[in-house]
C-alpha cells in the first residue's frame, strides 16, 4: 500500500533516537555537525535545549528525543546535530536536531513505504509521513519535520532564534 503523495524513490537521511531509527527527507537537511557548545535559554520548554552560533547565525537546538517522551540525549561519540528548515507560517525556520547518531542516506521508493499507523484517536501521528521496510524486519520511521512541532514550539524557537549570537 502505498503513500498518499510520495510517488517517487525519494532520499532520507537515517538516524538514531536510542533504539529506534527515524529518517527526514533529505531536502529539508542542510547539514550534519558534530555535537557543539549549546548555550541554554532561560523559561524555554525542556526540549529546547539551546542555540548554537552557526556561522554567525542563531540557531535553536532542540532535543527531538524529549518530544517523543524518550529520555534527555545524552552526548556521546556518536551524537550530533542535524540542522534541518521547517516551514512555519510560510517562513522557513532552521533548527537543529538532537540524535544518537546519523545513519546513511538511503533511496527508499513508494513501494517500500506504508501508512503512518492509526494508534486511536488519542495519539497524534501527524508527525510520521511513513514508515519505510529496509530489508526483511527494519522499520524506518519517517518524519514530516514541519509537522514535529506545534505552532507554540516553534514561536518559542523563531524567537530564541533572533536573539543576538555570541
Amino acid at each position: 500500500m502505498a503513500v498518499a503523495g510520495i510517488e517517487v524513490t525519494t532520499q532520507y537521511l537515517t538516524f538514531k533516537l536510542e533504539d529506534e531509527v527515524f529518517a527526514v527527507d533529505i531536502n529539508k537537511i542542510r547539514e550534519v555537525l558534530d555535537f557543539t557548545t549549546i548555550t541554554k535559554v532561560p523559561k524555554t520548554p525542556e526540549f529546547m535545549r539551546g542555540v548554537i552560533n552557526l556561522r554567525g547565525s542563531v540557531v535553536p537546538v532542540v532535543d527531538i528525543k524529549l518530544k517523543f517522551g524518550m529520555s534527555k540525549t545524552e552526548k556521546t561519540v556518536n551524537t550530533c546535530i542535524i540542522i534541518v528548515e521547517v516551514q512555519f507560517e510560510g517562513e522557513t525556520t532552521v533548527l537543529g536536531v538532537l540524535a544518537d547518531s546519523v545513519q546513511e542516506v538511503l533511496d527508499l521508493e513508494p513501494d517500500h513505504l506504508e501508512p503512518a499507523p492509526r494508534i486511536g484517536t488519542r495519539l497524534n501521528t501527524e508527525f510520521i509521513k511513513a514508515m519505510g521496510k529496509k530489508g526483511d524486519n527494519q522499520f524506518i520511521i519517517i518524519l514530516d519535520i514541519d509537522k514535529v512541532f506545534e505552532e507554540d514550539d516553534l514561536e518559542v524557537l523563531s524567537e530564541a532564534s533572533r536573539a543576538p549570537a555570541e
